[in-house]
This record gives C-alpha cells, sequence and structure tokens, in this order.
C-alpha cells in the first residue's frame, strides 16, 4: 500500500488494523517480560500499542510515516490522558544511533517487499543497541486469510543478518473484518476475529 492508500484508510477508519485497542499478542508479550527499556513502536497506526506502554511507564515512541495516523494517535492520546510521543518517520531510515532496547512490530514487516524487509531490519538493526530485541507479529499465509501474509521463510531470511532469530511461533492477529473479506472467510462483517499469524523474536547481535 502505498502513502496516500494507508491515509485514505485512517480518514475513513477502513482499515482492518484499525481495532482500537491494543493487540492481545502484545499486551501478552509485556505481561511476560519482554517489554523493556527505551521502546519503538513503528507503524503506530492510531498509537494503541505506544499508548498502552506508555500508561505503563515505558520510555516509548510511535512512529508512522502516515501524517493522519500521527493524527489520531495523539488525539487518542489526548483522549486517553497518556502523555505518549508520536512521530512521523520513515522506518526505512531510522539513522545510525543505537537507542532502542526494543522494537514492537505490529503489522509492519509484512507490508513490505522482499527486498524492502532487507532494508528495514537493516534500519531496525541500526537504531537498536546490542542485545535488543524486536518482536514482529505478522500476519501468515498459512491458512486463508486478509491483508499481506508472509511465510516464516520470509521472516527468517528477513533476519538473517545481524540478528539472531531467538523464537518464531504461530500466534494471532486481531482485526475488524470487512465486507468483502467477511463473505470470502465466511464471517461476520463489522466483528473482530483473530487471523493466524507469526510470532517471532530477534536479538540484536
Amino acid at each position: 500500500m502505498t502513502r496516500s492508500l494507508f491515509d485514505s484508510a485512517y480518514e475513513s477508519q477502513s482499515g482492518p488494523w484499525i481495532i482500537g485497542e491494543p493487540q492481545p499478542t502484545i499486551i501478552d508479550l509485556e505481561r511476560d517480560g519482554w517489554i523493556r527499556g527505551a521502546v519503538l513502536d513503528p507503524g503506530c497506526g492510531t498509537g494503541e500499542h505506544t499508548i498502552y506502554l506508555a500508561r505503563r511507564g515505558y520510555d516509548v515512541r510511535g512512529i508512522d510515516f502516515s501524517s493522519r495516523a500521527i493524527e489520531q494517535a495523539r488525539a487518542n492520546a489526548e483522549q486517553h490522558r497518556v502523555d505518549a510521543r508520536f512521530d512521523v518517520a520513515d522506518a526505512m531510515d531510522l539513522g545510525d544511533e543505537p537507542r532502542y532496547d526494543t522494537v514492537v512490530d505490529s503489522a509492519l514487516f509484512h507490508v513490505f517487499e522482499p527486498a524492502d524487509r532487507l532494508a528495514y531490519t537493516r534500519s531496525l538493526h541500526a537504531a537498536t543497541r546490542p542485545g535488543g530485541r524486536v518482536h514482529v507479529l505478522a500476519l501468515s499465509d498459512a491458512e486463508p486469510g486478509l491483508g499481506p501474509q508472509i511465510s516464516e521463510t520470509a521472516i527468517r531470511d528477513g533476519f538473517r543478518d545481524g540478528w539472531e532469530l531467538e523464537e518464531l511461533r504461530p500466534s494471532r492477529y486481531r482485526v475488524i473484518v470487512g465486507r468483502e473479506d467477511a463473505a470470502r472467510l465466511d464471517l461476520p462483517a463489522g466483528e473482530p476475529a483473530d487471523m493466524l499469524a507469526w510470532l517471532a523474536r530477534a536479538r540484536r547481535i
């Protein structure tokens, strides 16, 4: 999807990833102690994960290349009375200063083409401190679903250089099912559904 298509999705609130709450899988990661230190939430969208983590006292920054997403994220933070940091920024160009201990990627990695995935993980490598971890939640192609689904191999290939892939396992990613997808998947339109996903944990070497 291009920037204009993402902007349009946020303006109309039509993206299936816009569910108005944090992903249950991300909540579980925080509960289990996997979120530590300075945190980056790339592709933060409307900001639910950044707000959730900021409320719990984490030093967290949410970024998105869609200015509409960041506008909504800031409005959501204000509505929830949470002091959360959001910036319009390119996850493919995070700079060369290793600032982050944890990266929470919820449905960003899977939108990239294969060559761009490598550029993205190089960008993450430059911005993550040695020993820092990236958590990736990405839609899986192992069953019918929606959105840009990817294979287990795509994640392994993306985190091949400069990373130790510590874990890669099936998980779930919650969406709001649109009308066209509902008919195809035999699910109720406008309701949440949990799609098969991958959950990966990579440590920066």
